[in-house]
């Protein structure tokens, strides 16, 4: 998902200074004061004429008069961070405006008003930035959720949402949230990742990345799973990268963050119930009436529920070439879901079938992990091979192995190939994708 592989290094907490409470409240108060004073001034109507350049020079002017009418004794320093935070305000999110533009910043999580942490290359540090106010918290996070078309209230007091970048945005207020509003965001690259970017990581190898190519041109259907924040949607947004051109793509997901470079994609978001608890469109809906619009692939942002029994009906009925993320720890962990979410869907068959089914859809299972460093990294590619008896037999083409950390305490270890030749390459071979004879030896040994 999102998280991006962006992020590099270890998740522990440290925490920064913090500005003191005096010299924050009253620099507080004169923005508070500035931008009140602002808001009597504007015409909105003629502000929606303006190009967003010549808007915000036309603003930087108001505040600038302000401020001298205001007297405030500021530095040239300090009055040009009061018309930046102003600007935000008005135009932006607020506080979060300027984290959301720091590259370096990959997850924002507002704990209330007075506590905003951010994750730089996988470490968490608090902020200096915070809101006024918990009403000021959650105006900004009303705005988010207004202009994707969501709300938030009493009555719904989660929300999954997300920014115009593609960023993942959740919500939760009060009566669920004890203390006040909390708001987590998980920024996504604007960087579009490449399988060379990757490589040069370490999140894989090239020769991996050649057979994961391979993989989707070969329309086989991959299923990729993994724990929270170790780059499943950003594997997927790889991947699909990978789907030819001509091809028709329907994508379906609870908030839209994929981001596909083909021409002919249809991009379909889930939709909350209204206020009277009505008007519901889930991705299990979705999946179906994708069925009727002829595509050429589906991909699915996570399955999590009994969707999961329409996804796989699809990959046995011709929807070959699928690609669909799901949380799990590991391969197998990936097949016991699918099954219980299959079972969710109320579709009572004998366990021996319900296997068969899901073994005879999909075709290979990827699995990443974020490691102690904070490092992402794909650390199993397993074929799913079929039935022996009632166990469906997962088949290892490749493995990451960890064998230590180096002296900044960075991960180190190798892909190993499991030796065995995968049975979807008589496949890859009848339609004329050749892949290196040794790419499978055990002997090959790739350090990273």
């Amino acid at each position: 998902a999102a998280i991006s592989w962006c992020a590099a290094a270890g998740g522990r907490m440290a925490l920064t200074d913090r500005m003191p409470d005096s010299a924050f409240t009253g620099r507080n108060a004169l923005k508070q004061r500035v931008q009140e004073r602002l808001l009597a001034r504007l015409d909105f109507s003629a502000m929606s004429l303006l190009d967003p350049v010549m808007l915000r020079a036309q603003l930087a002017m108001l505040v600038m008069q302000i401020l001298e009418e205001d007297g405030a004794a500021f530095s040239d320093t300090d009055r040009e961070e009061v018309i930046n935070d102003v600007m935000n305000e008005i135009l932006g999110l607020g506080p979060l405006e300027p984290l959301l533009q720091d590259e370096e910043v990959s997850d924002i999580l507002v704990n209330t008003a007075t506590r905003i942490y951010v994750e730089r290359s996988g470490k968490l540090s608090l902020s200096p930035k915070r809101f006024r106010d918990n009403r000021h918290l959650r105006d900004v996070i009303d705005k988010i959720v207004a202009r994707v078309g969501r709300r938030i209230d009493e009555s719904s007091p989660m929300v999954d949402a997300r920014l115009e970048d593609g960023s993942r945005v959740n919500a939760i207020i009060p009566p669920l949230a004890l203390d006040g509003p909390i708001l987590s965001i998980r920024k996504f690259c604007r960087e579009q990742l490449q399988l060379e970017h990757l490589v040069a990581r370490g999140a894989v190898t090239s020769e991996i990345g050649e057979m994961l190519k391979a993989m989707v041109y070969g329309r086989l259907n991959i299923l990729i799973a993994g724990g929270t924040g170790c780059g499943k949607t950003t594997m997927l947004n790889l991947l699909s990268g990978f789907i030819p051109a001509e091809e028709r793509i329907i994508t379906i997901e609870d908030a839209a963050e994929l981001q596909l470079r083909q021409d002919h994609v249809v991009r379909l978001e889930t939709r909350p119930s209204n206020v009277e608890g009505k008007g519901e469109i889930s991705q299990r809906d979705l999946v179906r009436n994708s069925l009727r619009m002829r595509p050429d692939r589906i991909v699915l942002g996570e399955v999590r529920g009994p969707e999961a029994l329409d996804m796989l009906q699809a990959m046995n009925t011709g929807h070959d070439g699928s690609l669909a993320t799901i949380h799990a720890n590991s391969a197998r962990d990936a097949v016991t879901r699918i099954e219980t979410m299959v079972a969710m869907a109320g579709l009572n068959l004998p366990v021996h079938m319900l296997r068969h089914y899901v073994a005879s859809a999909l075709d290979v299972i990827v699995h990443l992990s974020r490691l102690s460093d904070g490092t992402r990294k794909l650390m199993s590619v397993q074929e799913v091979v079929g039935m022996e008896q009632d166990v469906i037999v997962l088949q290892e083409i490749f493995r990451f192995e960890q064998t230590g950390l180096d002296e900044s305490r960075r991960v180190r270890g190798r892909f190993l190939a499991a030796g065995v030749r995968p049975h979807f390459m008589a496949r890859l071979d009848a339609l004329g994708i050749a892949l290196p004879p040794d790419l499978f030896d055990p002997n090959r040994i790739r350090e990273v």
